[in-house]
């Protein structure tokens, strides 16, 4: 089996940090067809780690702040998939959580529709127990 350009290149630099980040970055960002999937895929690869504020960053903050074709799918399942992130990340690092969100506090700039979908989840988000006081701050303060 041939290997794809994309393996490849990971092959060659996975022992670089800083080049990685900006591999996630890339994948994060295309706009092609199935990113969402390509992230949550991403999420579980063994060179990410969600302790890592950087990775997170790159690849989840990217994803929801720099890909609006797939996160802001009509579907709202770029919403859902933040909004897990950051209930997630708030448990270890609430700084970067409030941070993430905020692509979702923008509800107001969008079409009805899919405003309220974003308000919903950032509804989600407040009312979840044990939110940290940065997270909190940044969704409630939005709605």
């Amino acid at each position: 089996r041939q290997m794809c350009i994309r393996d490849r290149f990971y092959d060659d630099w996975k022992h670089e940090p800083l080049v990685l980040n900006q591999w996630f970055q890339l994948q994060a960002s295309c706009s092609l067809p199935g990113g969402l999937e390509r992230v949550e895929g991403l999420v579980s690869h063994s060179s990410f780690d969600f302790r890592n504020p950087n990775k997170v960053r790159s690849l989840i903050g990217v994803f929801c702040s720099s890909n609006p074709t797939n996160f802001h799918s009509d579907n709202g399942a770029g919403y859902q998939f933040l909004t897990e992130q950051v209930l997630s990340l708030d448990k270890i690092n609430p700084q970067i959580a409030a941070r993430i969100l905020v692509p979702l506090t923008r509800w107001r700039r969008f079409p009805q529709a899919r405003g309220e979908s974003m308000r919903a989840h950032l509804d989600k988000v407040v009312s979840f127990n044990g939110l940290s006081r940065d997270t909190y701050e940044i969704a409630s303060k939005s709605l």
